[in-house]
């Protein structure tokens, strides 16, 4: 069966087509009788008035003249004595003006004038006119409705076939679930066709925002399971063997995972916020300010950190976002790097900034410049999970700089390592 919707807008389609001929048929079949009596009149009229010249100079000269008339008309003389050429005459009224009058149960049209005769008044039947204009309607009152029947059955017929496509068409998408992204429907070359090639785009859109939603679930549950185990298995340590650990260390390792689960669930809330587009209260801020505290922190990690490049800048954001992303940076840096950072912040005509963050790791691979960026990357997946970072860093930078309109890239450092550089425009 098919759906309420195609059944309506195929009941809409007949219904609006089927009122605007019925309409135009009525009106145009009103028009054609109305022309057609108004026509038939005039010209009955016109004979009359023809009739009634003639006449009024004939009788003026010989008034005996009507009782031997007879042309289809009838014809009657009040002057001295009423006389008229039938017997049906007898019964004509005298009128001032062309009126419709019915001599025994027929129609006609009688008009008067003055002669030195006397009154002559002549009428003309309508019979044939009205019958005629009579006719024309039954035929209009029969065919119109014909008509109207034949386009219903017409438009009917065509818009199911056109819409039987699109039938078609939704029955193919909704026999495909949740868990069958992959397949398409099929496309055409005609509207309709480009209507299934953009399902089939969305549809492909869907299908990756599943995979992503579901590698993102996968990711999430094994970073949080990584720590959640280690807690757990010390804690089991500690319970069955109290002697073989300390509570000192079962406190530092407790602390240190939490953190860390801490970490991992403040950045996919963050992200979450940003995904939603949430607004942020927004101040002018001094970047290199930022930075300089950025290279302190690494300096007392034991790093060497060049700030030299580092000048004045300010920029009108969000505290608290902006400060994420340089931290991010900077320990991304801080996680690669040898043991040399190298900061720069320069600030641009516009308003903007152009902010980069160098290091003496072993850099990005030119195939994973792109894909650093997205939600738990590692490009090490044989590195300890604890100097590996959550992986959300990056996305997060590149999430809070897309939202400000910026840009952000990876590229190679005269350092040996990889080069972050993000461009942010002014306000």
């Amino acid at each position: 069966m098919a759906p309420r919707t195609s059944r309506s807008i195929r009941a809409r389609v007949t219904a609006t087509a089927v009122l605007i001929v019925a309409v135009v048929l009525g009106i145009a079949g009103f028009a054609t009788s109305q022309i057609l009596s108004s026509t038939l009149h005039d010209q009955v009229a016109s004979a009359l008035g023809q009739d009634l010249e003639n006449l009024g100079d004939q009788v003026e000269d010989n008034p005996g003249i009507l009782d031997s008339y007879d042309e289809g008309i009838l014809v009657r003389l009040d002057g001295a004595k009423t006389t008229f050429n039938d017997d049906e005459a007898a019964d004509l009224p005298q009128v001032k003006t062309p009126t419709r009058v019915m001599v025994d149960g027929e129609p006609y049209l009688a008009d008067s004038q003055k002669t030195d005769a006397g009154r002559l008044t002549v009428a003309r039947s309508l019979g044939e006119a009205e019958e005629a204009v009579a006719t024309t309607r039954m035929l209009l009152a029969i065919g119109i409705p014909l008509v109207v029947l034949l386009i219903f059955a017409v438009v009917w017929i065509v818009t199911g076939r056109a819409l039987a496509p699109v039938e078609k068409l939704r029955r193919q998408v909704d026999a495909i679930g949740p868990t069958d992204l992959a397949q398409r429907v099929n496309a055409g070359a005609d509207e309709l066709g480009a209507l299934a090639a953009t399902m089939n785009h969305m549809l492909g859109r869907l299908e990756q925002a599943q995979k992503t939603q579901n590698q993102f679930v996968s990711d999430a549950s094994h970073e949080l399971r990584s720590p959640l185990a280690t807690m757990r298995q010390h804690a089991e340590l500690a319970s069955r063997h109290p002697e073989a650990t300390s509570l000192a260390t079962l406190s530092d390792t407790v602390l240190q995972e939490g953190a860390r689960m801490q970490q991992l669930v403040e950045g996919l809330l963050l992200l979450a916020k940003l995904d939603e587009g949430q607004r942020y209260a927004v101040e002018l801020l001094d970047v290199d300010d930022l930075l300089f505290g950025q290279a302190q922190r690494l300096r007392r990690m034991g790093l060497t950190v060049d700030s030299s490049a580092v000048h004045p800048a300010r920029i009108t954001g969000n505290a608290q976002l902006l400060t994420t992303v340089v931290r991010n940076l900077a320990d991304n840096a801080a996680r690669h790097a040898h043991g040399v950072v190298a900061l720069s912040l320069e600030a641009g005509q516009d308003g903007g900034i152009t902010l980069s963050v160098d290091d003496d790791g072993s850099g990005v691979p030119q195939e994973q410049r792109q894909a650093v960026f997205e939600r738990f990357t590692r490009l090490d997946e044989s590195r300890a999970r604890d100097s590996g970072g959550s992986g959300l860093g990056l996305a997060i930078v590149k999430q809070v700089v897309q939202s400000y309109g910026g840009q952000i890239s990876v590229g190679d450092s005269s350092l040996g390592g990889a080069r972050f550089t993000l461009w942010l425009p002014g306000s």
